[in-house]
């Protein structure tokens, strides 16, 4: 990975931890705070409190926070103001009042076919933007042919074996006024060329296409395990996705740094916000590698996090994003442009919050969740279904969770200000404090020897075990709440009815690979899957218009993944525990 040059011996994170401490060392020096000194002191002698709070995270939360609490902060470096440097506020003038956040529901199950008519569903009722789920044979690099995705076809996320199935999921649809999530990584160049070869047949420019691939393999090793490759051949194969985008898709965002899958693993907000960050510096620097400018691709960057239910320090992990965001492309990577500097993202309620115990319950969990994203200033929500804890939702749940964003969006009143919890003294020292703790994960991975080097020790893993452990004891001794869980229980047996899959998916899906494996046009493949080889072989290549050409000869996704077992081999992961 390339390093940027440091003009002093101290690490760059050390420097802006350093920063944030002797600001907030600073004494007080007018009347006013000496005021507010005395007051303070008469308070806290009347109120007696021997129990002690803290956040998810573990931060120890005082009781409450005044303007003391802020010293050193100051409102132009600290804060701004909407859609100005450094963007603590939010990454657009207006927010809201402008553009409401899109509204995504994670869709996709059984066939091509089952798919499209959901997508469909969820448009007529409102939804703006489309968030694809890909099953675990898709997710991993296999056609549903494979004996390895026997039993698997369609359960978790809707089945694409070759470009076929891509047409068929988004027929209909106008991929030129819509705009498309798809929560795919380590097969993700196929998949982008997959949409790309379906928009190109329906007579649409690539470069009116809208939306992101997930594409973060780094979180896959660190979290998810949906890896096919080694390390060094899926950043390579990302490297090449950047700079094939940046020149040809231009508002397509080729990758979705994504926190939200460390989250569900077991971090806590504080590792989520940390671990995601830096593996966004290292898509960065790989950026770089690839002979690019950082204005060049910094603003085809998007991050995908969580939002738990432990509401202010939500919204303190997000703006501190913003902030850390912000700072690091200017200061680090000497970004010019101020789009090179946004934190653009998109939020997903939590999943592991959501009980399969009470599962009504899950509403409000999730509407709390959703609230916290918007008032943190999310450009793309999707609110989870209360029903995801016991399976995929049914048509009528995934409709509640959308309702739960269009009640928050015409009904409350919030979209009418931008970042409306701006100067409340206990979110603005938060934000500070998860800025900070951020920091600190940085310059520890730095010390190991960057992102890679931590992912390959498994010092990134074990943080997350370690986290996952704790809490797991905290809920089985009743420290930590889970209302239907550990405190408020009920006997409740199949408490909801439940979307069912069977193998009628399986079945149709392999006989359509049957099918378009004995009508494609021999030669025409061979010689894709030949010319594919040799680049991938040629490190210096670009391989998404190899990629493209194989997939517009009907190359299924398992094939060309091939290509790439055979060149590239396989990958295990170390031993963490």
């Amino acid at each position: 990975m390339i390093q940027v040059a440091r003009k002093n011996k101290q690490s760059f994170w050390s420097l802006k931890i350093k920063e944030i401490e002797n600001k907030r060392r600073e004494r007080p020096s007018t009347p006013e705070k000496k005021e507010l000194n005395k007051l303070l002191a008469s308070w806290r002698r009347r109120v007696s409190s021997t129990k002690q709070f803290e956040s998810s995270s573990g931060i120890p939360i005082r009781d409450i926070y005044t303007p003391q609490d802020l010293r050193g902060l100051s409102y132009t470096s600290d804060l701004g103001l909407p859609g100005e440097y450094p963007f603590t506020r939010g990454i657009y003038h207006t927010m809201y009042r402008g553009k409401l956040w899109t509204m995504r529901m994670f869709s996709g199950f059984g066939t091509p076919e089952d798919t499209n008519r959901r997508l469909k569903h969820l448009l007529e009722n409102g939804e703006t933007g489309l968030s694809l789920a890909f099953d675990m044979p898709t997710l991993y690099g296999y056609d549903a042919d494979h004996k390895r995705a026997r039993g698997e076809v369609g359960r978790c996320g809707v089945n694409v074996s070759s470009v076929a199935d891509m047409e068929t999921i988004f027929e209909g649809i106008p991929l030129d006024q819509v705009s498309t999530s798809m929560t795919i990584n380590a097969p993700a160049p196929i998949l982008t060329c997959m949409y790309a070869a379906t928009a190109e047949k329906a007579g649409i420019p690539l470069g009116k296409l809208r939306g992101t691939t997930q594409t973060d393999i780094l979180k896959e090793y660190i979290a998810q395990k949906e890896w096919v490759f080694p390390p060094e051949a899926h950043l390579r194969l990302i490297r090449d996705m950047i700079a094939y985008c940046t020149q040809h898709m231009p508002h397509w965002h080729c990758i979705s740094i994504s926190g939200y899958h460390i989250r569900e693993a077991g971090a806590n907000a504080v590792q989520e916000l940390a671990f995601t960050l830096a593996d966004g510096f290292a898509y960065v620097e790989l950026g770089l590698e690839a002979g690019l400018k950082v204005d060049d691709f910094a603003d085809r960057l998007s991050f995908f996090f969580n939002c738990d239910i432990d509401f202010f320090e939500e919204i303190a992990k997000f703006r501190a994003a913003r902030k850390i965001w912000a700072t690091v492309m200017k200061e680090k990577y000497g970004a010019k442009k101020p789009g090179s500097m946004l934190l653009r993202f998109h939020t997903q309620s939590s999943g592991a919050s959501l009980t399969w115990q009470q599962p009504l319950n899950n509403i409000v969990r999730t509407t709390i969740e959703a609230l916290a994203a918007v008032l943190a200033g999310t450009q793309s929500l999707h609110t989870n279904a209360y029903d995801e804890a016991w399976a995929l939702p049914t048509e009528e749940t995934a409709t509640i969770a959308l309702r739960t964003q269009q009640i928050i969006a015409e009904e409350t009143g919030i979209p009418k200000v931008a970042d409306s919890l701006g100067g409340s003294y206990y979110v603005e020292w938060l934000t500070k404090e998860m800025e900070k703790r951020a920091y600190r994960y940085f310059e520890k991975i730095e010390s190991i020897g960057g992102i890679i080097e931590a992912i390959k020790a498994g010092y990134i893993q074990r943080e997350i075990a370690e986290t996952a452990y704790k809490r797991q004891q905290q809920i089985e001794k009743g420290e930590t709440v889970i209302v239907g869980v550990n405190k408020f229980m009920m006997n409740q047996k199949s408490p909801i009815k439940t979307l069912e899959i069977n193998d009628v998916a399986q079945r149709k899906q392999i006989e359509r690979l049957r099918i378009l494996k004995g009508r494609r046009e021999s030669r025409d493949l061979q010689n894709a899957l030949l010319r594919l080889k040799k680049t991938f072989m040629d490190t210096s290549a670009n391989s998404m218009p190899a990629i493209l050409t194989a997939v517009k000869a009907q190359a299924t996704l398992g094939e060309i993944m091939d290509v790439g077992r055979e060149v590239f081999g396989e990958w295990k992961g170390p031993g963490e525990f």
